[in-house]
């Protein structure tokens, strides 16, 4: 089965990306063999429809299945049309990821799991100006859908003690690993001046 899991890298040791649109990379790998290619998620900077464009992404190289921290609607749908299964609440590193759905402990899930417009991250000019408010602070809202999540949820509660350390193991190197990065591209902008 070829199964494509939304990562912070591109390789097997990558941490899950909690994000399906703007995930970093996608890795596909085949279930059975463990080989992988790794493709960067060209749809990450899209100023919009960046969770329609993964999602065909994922569909043009043929994956079966998407293992991923969340998903939103409108990525949901177009996988689900192409009949490519869904997984969320995955952690860990990829092939983490992938042991778990071949292990039985990743559920495929039945729609999206986080809203619209979700991943897009602040702080960067994450906000595009599209808001069609009419003098009250009130245009085009978005409502929350029907027994959704507004924001991303935690990965899925760990089912042992042992498992929970593990899960929040995984997530604190991902975020070490992440301020490196962040620390490494501090000091090249420092550098430029």
């Amino acid at each position: 089965m070829e199964i494509c899991v939304t990562a912070t890298a591109g390789d097997l040791n990558a941490q899950v990306d909690q994000r399906f649109g703007r995930s970093q990379y996608f890795v596909f790998v085949d279930s059975d063999t463990m080989a992988f290619e790794a493709v960067p998620n060209e749809a990450i900077a899209a100023p919009g429809g960046a969770g329609i464009q993964a999602a065909q992404i994922v569909v043009n190289k043929g994956a079966n299945m998407v293992i991923s921290g969340n998903i939103g609607p409108n990525a949901f749908q177009v996988l689900s049309t192409a009949s490519v299964k869904v997984a969320t609440g995955a952690y860990g590193t990829v092939k983490e990821a992938v042991e778990m759905h071949k292990n039985g402990r990743l559920s495929e899930t039945g729609g999206s799991t986080v809203s619209a417009h979700t991943g897009m991250g602040g702080g960067r000019g994450g906000g595009r100006g599209r808001g069609m408010g009419r003098g009250m602070g009130l245009g085009m809202q978005q409502q929350p859908m029907p027994s959704q999540p507004q924001a991303p949820q935690a990965p899925i509660a760990p089912k042992t003690k042992e498992e929970e350390i593990e899960q929040l193991s995984s997530m604190a190197d991902g975020l070490a690993k992440d301020l490196e990065e962040v620390k490494k591209r501090i000091e090249e902008v420092k550098r430029r001046r």
